[in-house]
């Protein structure tokens, strides 16, 4: 899956990245880095986000329902 020109997957390098409102429902980011990424809108619910490095993201209205 690809996002603003930023491919979401497993490991992703997403520092810095504007993901606000984007629908991640069920995506696989595993060992991703979440370094102050904007998720807030975002869609994660389902989403695998386990080893993450995840800093300052910013969840504001973000679902993240399991």
């Amino acid at each position: 899956m690809e996002i603003n020109g930023l491919k979401i997957e497993p490991g992703a390098d997403l520092h810095q990245a504007d993901l606000s409102g984007a629908n991640l429902q069920g995506v696989d980011l595993s060992g991703a880095n979440l370094f102050l990424t904007g998720l807030s809108g975002a869609n994660l619910s389902g989403a695998n986000l386990s080893n993450v490095t995840a800093n300052s993201v910013f969840l504001v209205e973000a679902n993240l329902a399991a």
